[in-house]
């Protein structure tokens, strides 16, 4: 297939890119490469796919709406995959307009293109962020998300929302994916693994909110791209049995899905610090601080509708993952 990728210097759009083009798709990425944190990681993630003869690499920005429409009117992707957004819960408290540009205005010129330019199928990025308030384990597609904790996680709202509008009104079939905690190799430097294994390097203290007690469903780089890919080959067909009186909320009449792609074995956050401990072979000095705004005490993702209709199963451990970010992180900056 032919496959746009947005977010391809990103860290889920890079591995994809690569999972992509070695089964031999056609590729064209998309990257403004900004600097929201290092520009070096993102040039030297797409410096693995640029070997590739099957690969485009193109530097844009979603909130170029008029660019966009010119990239898909000479490239005609059949499928698009839209990772590209502002992320990180905390940075939305202090910097709310930059989800605002993108996330939003950038996933409506997304949708425009789609439109206009006959794409097969969009899979594009939510976020367990969208669960907000929520206390019911495991977070399910089909509970209500009405109550986000931040500006990050209801811009992903929004973007569930504007999906379904234009897989109704254009019949464009549409696939959100709520992504869990993500971590591993080329991850990002705003992450906890990434910051922890830092600064434990570097004999300095970690930030542990919540004192530590809060659980996430920490799920690992390469499950997460197996998942995208078997989404991305099912394109979503409208469900039948639909009913507006009482009505799913991860499915429509129109071409639409919603599903979560994480571990579905929550993980307490001084259990994912021991791990990485044990990899380094030194233990860290902890500042143990509450709650932050925006944040949610735990995650745990409910990805029976994911195993049923793709095949789906997360098959990676936190110990493992944690081990080959590690053995990649010493490699990387030689440390």
């Amino acid at each position: 297939m032919k496959v746009l990728v947005t977010g391809s210097a990103g860290f889920i759009g890079s591995a994809l890119s690569l999972r992509l083009l070695e089964r031999g798709d056609e590729v064209i990425g998309i990257d403004n490469l900004n600097d929201y944190y290092d520009v070096g990681l993102k040039e030297a993630r797409l410096a693995r796919t640029l070997n590739y003869a099957g690969y485009r690499d193109l530097r844009a920005d979603i909130e170029d709406g008029e660019r966009l429409s010119e990239i898909f009117a000479s490239f005609r992707p059949e499928r698009v995959v839209n990772l590209a957004a502002q992320a990180g819960v905390r940075y939305s408290i202090d910097n709310p307009m930059a989800y605002v540009r993108t996330n939003l205005v950038g996933f409506a010129n997304i949708l425009e293109a789609c439109r206009h330019h006959g794409v097969e199928h969009l899979v594009y990025a939510s976020s367990s962020s969208v669960y907000g308030a929520n206390t019911e384990m495991p977070f399910s597609v089909h509970h209500n998300v009405d109550h986000p904790l931040s500006l990050y996680a209801a811009s992903k709202k929004a973007n569930e929302l504007m999906a379904h509008t234009y897989s109704h009104l254009y019949r464009i079939p549409t696939t959100g994916l709520r992504f869990f905690t993500v971590y591993g190799p080329w991850g990002r430097p705003d992450m906890a693994l990434f910051k922890f294994t830092r600064a434990i390097l570097a004999g300095e203290p970690i930030q542990v909110f919540n004192y530590g007690k809060h659980r996430r469903d920490f799920t690992f780089i390469d499950d997460i791209v197996e998942g995208v890919i078997r989404v991305l080959d099912r394109v979503p067909a409208g469900n039948p049995d639909w009913s507006g009186a009482e009505p799913d909320a991860a499915t429509s009449q129109a071409p639409y899905r919603l599903y979560n792609i994480g571990n579905n074995q929550p993980v307490e956050l001084m259990e994912y610090i021991g791990c990485l401990e044990d990899c380094l072979g030194k233990k860290a000095e902890m500042e143990m601080l509450p709650l932050q705004p925006g944040d949610v005490p735990d995650t745990f993702a409910d990805v029976s509708d994911l195993v049923r209709e793709t095949g789906y199963m997360p098959s990676t451990p936190v110990a493992e993952g944690v081990a080959r970010f590690v053995e990649w992180y010493r490699g990387f900056y030689r440390v």
